[in-house]
Parts: structure tokens; sequence; C-alpha cells
């Protein structure tokens, strides 16, 4: 890798492609079809699901199925994009290296620093929330131990190889599964012996005895729909896992068309039988509404088993969140939007130097948790939503950037393809627009959050001029000089 990176030095690169093709040099693919199905499972079911469920539920009513639907289906879109770009040139860069390759460096950077927002963010509220959910079984232990305690685990697991990653990330993701699955075959005999749940008769009479899908307006849905949003962050994680995935041309359609379905089983199936074995305003936040349901069932050991499972979300995200923004952070080092340090990989093909500095925020984040009010870190978890929904816009526009490079020629548009494009992108982003518009009316956190983008504008701003320099010189005499 140091000979091409000296060669690559003295040639410079050529086009884009060039730089693209050279950053993928060490990896390993040590990801098999087993891995990456589960990775786009895991993706797709999170705590947004299993915890922020509850309170979505109280204040939208049974309309948080729609929700979730109309959410889901704009992130089957996102992640159908992704899909295609990989069929195109699977890389571990991602939509990073999508950006760069029909966009130019100013979309890599902000893609890539979009990205690295949403996880650094995220990931501070997820070990924290570990801990938390730790707390359920050992409520003496001081919060900061088993925080400390799955981020090293998290962490070391990461630093292995990409196989030992993807291994756990399975077992997580089958974790979840299997809690959804067991919930939905016990809520679905409930309601076939109509059995009574906390002295309510079940059934879908119970929605319209109790103001129908919209209980509290139409407006109380648009409110929850940064919140489902970020539920579904993480789906397009399987492009990230597409450079290291062996035979990514046949594993990757699978799973991005197995994100459809699930998203429709799992989020609106697990949400219909909800308000249909129990109202919806009993359901709320704070506390899982399985947990709610369970325990009303009479289901011994609802609240462990539940707080198990959560943990298990909470591990899985800063599991996935160390692992792809390694990978974005050393395609961003490539083109020299980020420090060269933070290219460097292991003799194992690991990225350490970005997971290294992704686990150090986190753990920044474990440190001031017990210094910050508790609504400090509802905004630094909105505020990855922000992130989501730029690094997500950019998808669609590189996806549209690739659709012209084809109409001019350049390349040769793949078979596996984003239905309805370009007008499902239009549409696509013109849902996310109003999701970030909405954030203002979502409380005093939601107008912070949004104080805080024309800050974030700033920073990429600064940020860019600061880099600028040095990826044109990476663009025009290599990476190696």
């Amino acid at each position: 890798m140091a000979q091409r990176a000296e060669d690559t030095g003295k040639l410079g690169y050529q086009s884009r492609t060039d730089l693209t093709v050279f950053e993928d040099e060490g990896y390993k693919k040590g990801l098999g079809n087993r891995q990456v199905q589960m990775i786009a499972i895991g993706g797709a079911i999170g705590s947004g699901l299993f915890l922020g469920a509850g309170g979505r539920l109280h204040s939208a009513g049974p309309a948080l199925m729609l929700v979730y639907a109309l959410a889901g289906a704009i992130a089957f879109l996102v992640v159908r994009a992704m899909g295609e770009m990989v069929m195109h040139r699977p890389t571990s860069g991602s939509f990073v290296s999508y950006s760069r390759e029909f966009i130019g460096e100013k979309a890599a950077y902000f893609a890539g620093w979009m990205y690295f927002l949403n996880w650094a963010c995220s990931g501070m509220g997820d070990v924290t929330a570990a801990a938390v959910y730790v707390k359920f079984f050992a409520p003496d232990v001081p919060q900061w131990i088993p925080a400390l305690i799955a981020l090293g685990v998290v962490l070391a697991v990461n630093l292995v190889s990409v196989k030992v990653f993807g291994e756990l990330e399975f077992w997580f993701a089958a974790i979840k599964v299997a809690a959804l699955v067991v919930f939905m075959l016990i809520a679905i005999v409930t309601l076939v012996m109509r059995v009574k749940v906390g002295g309510y008769t079940t059934g879908p009479q119970l929605i319209f005895e109790h103001g129908g899908f919209f209980p509290a307006g139409f407006l109380a849905v648009l409110m929850i729909l940064q919140g489902v949003v970020f539920a579904y962050a993480g789906v397009e994680m399987v492009g990230v896992a597409a450079g290291e995935t062996d035979n990514p041309r046949r594993v990757i359609p699978k799973a991005v068309n197995s994100v459809g379905w699930r998203i429709a089983v799992f989020y609106v199936g697990s949400v219909l039988l909800l308000v249909m074995l129990l109202p919806s305003f009993i359901y709320k936040a704070g506390e899982s509404p399985f947990v709610t349901l369970l325990s009303k069932i009479g289901v011994p050991g609802a609240a462990a088993i539940m707080n198990l499972v959560v943990l298990t979300a909470a591990l899985s995200s800063v599991n996935s969140g160390l692992y792809t923004t390694g990978r974005v952070l050393r395609s961003l080092a490539f083109n020299g939007s980020a420090p060269r340090l933070l290219s460097r990989m292991s003799r194992t093909g690991v990225p350490y130097a970005g997971i290294l500095l992704t686990a150090t925020i986190y753990l920044v984040g474990v440190v001031l948790n017990a210094f910050l009010p508790h609504d400090a870190f509802e905004i630094v978890t909105e505020l990855s939503a922000v992130g989501i929904i730029g690094m997500w816009s950019m998808i669609m526009i590189a996806h549209l950037a690739m659709q012209r490079a084809v109409d001019r020629g350049d390349i040769v548009r793949p078979d596996f393809r984003l239905p309805g494009a370009p007008y499902t992108n239009y549409v696509t982003l013109g849902f996310l627009f109003l999701v970030l518009v909405m954030t203002w009316f979502n409380g005093s956190t939601g107008k912070i959050v949004v104080y805080c983008i024309p800050l974030i504008v700033v920073a990429l701003v600064v940020g860019w001029f600061a880099v600028r320099g040095n990826v044109e010189r990476i663009r025009h005499h290599g990476f190696g000089k």
C-alpha cells in the first residue's frame, strides 16, 4: 500500500475515480451474505422503535403507524438509491465517495462531516443509554462504569477485524428480531382469543373508540416526523458495508430490497398490534410500549427482557457508529477533507484511526453526562437528526448527478435501480425539507436545534476553507505526496 501511495503521488489523479479506487485498498472482504442481511435489519430496527415509540404513540396516537409507513417508504427510497450506486461501484467510502465522483469535493466534504455529526451526537446518547439500561439490573453501580465497559468492548470488537464486527452485529440484530417476533406472536394470540388487556376489550374497534387514527389532530402527527426519521437512521449502513462484502453485487440488492418489507412488518405491524391491544394514551414516553403492553398482559419478566433488548439496540448503534465513521473518515482523509492521520489502517484491514476518534468523542459524552442536564443530551440527540437529513439529502442528490452522468454517456446505469427516478429523488428531498422545517415547532428543544443549524453551516464553511488547499494538492499530486 505504501508503494502504491508513492506511485500515485508521482502520477497524480487523472480523475476522481482514480482516488476512489485507491482509497479502497487495504479493506478485507470479511462480510458474507448472512452478516450483511442482518446489518440491513439492524440498521432498520433500533431503539427508535423499542423505546421511542411509547412517547410518540401517546402524543400522536395510532397515526404513528402511518408516519412509520411514510417515513419508511422514504428510507427505502434512500437505501435503494444507495443500492444503485453500490451496483455502479462498491466502496467503503459509500455516499462520500459517490458524492466526490458525481458532484465534487465540496459535496463529499459535506456528506462525510454531516454523517460524522449524526453518529457523534447519537453515539454519545447511545453509550449513556446503554449505561442507564444496565442500571436496571445493577442499580447500585455508578453509571460511568457500565458505559465505559460497553464502549470498551464494542471498540475492541471493531478494532480486531470487519469479520468480528459483522458477527457481533449479526447477533445484535438477531436478538432484536427475535424479540419482535415473540412479541407479535403473543399479541396475535391475545387478539385471536379476545383476551381483555388492562380492562379493555381488544380488537380494531379500540382504535375508533378512543379518537380514531388522529386523536390529537394532524399537527401532532407532523410534530413526530423528526423522531421517526431518526428511528430509521442506519439503513444506509448497508452501503458502507458493500466495500467489505464478498460478492456485493449479488448480496447488496437482496439486503436493500428486504428493508422495505422489514419496515412494514416490524414498524407498522408492531404499532398496529399495540393500538389494537391498548388505547394509545396508555403508552408513555420513557417506557418501551412493549414493556407497557406485556406487563398489562401479565408476561413475567417483561420489563427485564425488554430492557435487555433495548440495551442490545443501544450497543448495536454504538457498534455501527464506530464501524461506519471509521470508513467515512478514511474516505474524507484520502481527499484532504480530514486530517491525514485518519487514513491509517491496520494490517487486518481496519481504519483504526477514525474509529478511535469516534470512540474518544463517545467517551467525552460519557464524562459530560455526569455534569450536563438531561436537556443538553436531548439537544445533542436531536442534532443527530440534522446530520441524517443532510446525509440522506446528499445520497439523493448524488444519485441525481449519477443519472446525469448516465445521460451524458459517461457511465452505464446498473440494472438495479431506484424506482421512479428522478421524481422519487425530488419527493424524498421535499419530505426531508419538511422534516427539517417541522423541527422548529418541536418545543424549546427543537428551536435550539434550529438555532444551531447556522452554527453548523458556519463550521462547515470555515472547515472547508481550512482544508481546500490540501484537497487541491491531493487532487493534482496524489495522496502520497
